[in-house]
């Protein structure tokens, strides 16, 4: 799963070595200015995480962090605060502004990228490069792999399954959040983004066509169908659909 990150900074010598760096990890960057320049660019795209200075013209990074936990579509989307501010106090106020971390300046690429993957464990684990094994489905996300552990007279068996990218996203994704109910709406702004305008009953035929694929090794119980709410993966097979 590709993952977006917004860095606002105005130094660019700063904006251009975390961008090569986030790059090189394999994230997408997208580099802003200035508070005002972030709001357009996340009415464009929303990130999957801000890495926010403290210090900016205009709007303040704080007044920015505040804002954007103020409004619903922003909420949650993890900030990370950079600033060159190493008071104890100055800490504390940054992570009450609803930072969910604090780099302090100077730092190093292998800390930023290391304290950027520990906030993304806990937002996004669909983000995570871990073997997902629920229930003798393993999906890789490294190798776009989905395989299902078959009983057969002679013994076990592993067999791959076939599914396309957007269902292996979709999968990947329930997966990472298993046990958990997701509506059409959160299903289709995770796995397809929010800007991507298609009608809720999108999700409805790819989660047939998981489903299906599943059903030809008998695991497609695992895909629930939660009545009035959505869907959700579960090694709890009871019928609550």
């Amino acid at each position: 799963m590709s993952v977006t990150i917004l860095i606002v900074d105005d130094e660019p010598a700063i904006q251009q070595l975390i961008a090569y760096n986030l790059r090189s990890a394999g994230y997408t960057a997208i580099c802003v200015n200035s508070a005002e320049q972030a709001i357009i660019s996340i009415q464009e795209v929303l990130p999957d995480l801000i890495l926010l200075d403290w210090m900016l013209p205009g709007i303040s990074g704080i007044e920015f962090a505040q804002s954007l936990r103020k409004n619903p579509r922003t909420k949650s989307v993890p900030i990370i605060m950079l600033t060159a501010r190493v008071e104890e106090i100055d800490k504390i106020s940054g992570l009450e502004t609803g930072a969910d971390d604090y780099i302090t300046k100077p730092f190093s690429p292998r800390e930023l990228i290391a304290r950027i993957k520990a906030v993304l464990r806990r937002s996004l684990p669909e983000a995570s490069d871990k073997i997902l094994d629920i229930e003798g489905i393993k999906l890789d996300p490294t190798t776009y792999r989905v395989t299902a552990m078959i009983e057969q007279a002679e013994g076990s068996q592993e067999k791959e399954l076939l599914v396309s990218p957007t269902e292996f996203r979709l999968l990947h994704f329930l997966m990472a959040h298993a046990e958990r109910v997701h509506s059409r709406t959160h299903l289709l702004d995770r796995v397809w983004g929010d800007h991507v305008f298609v009608e809720d009953r999108t999700v409805d035929v790819h989660i047939r066509r998981l489903r299906k694929t599943l059903e030809a090794v008998g695991k497609a119980d695992l895909i629930q169908t939660v009545r009035g709410a959505g869907y959700r993966f579960s090694a709890y097979t009871e019928d609550i659909s």
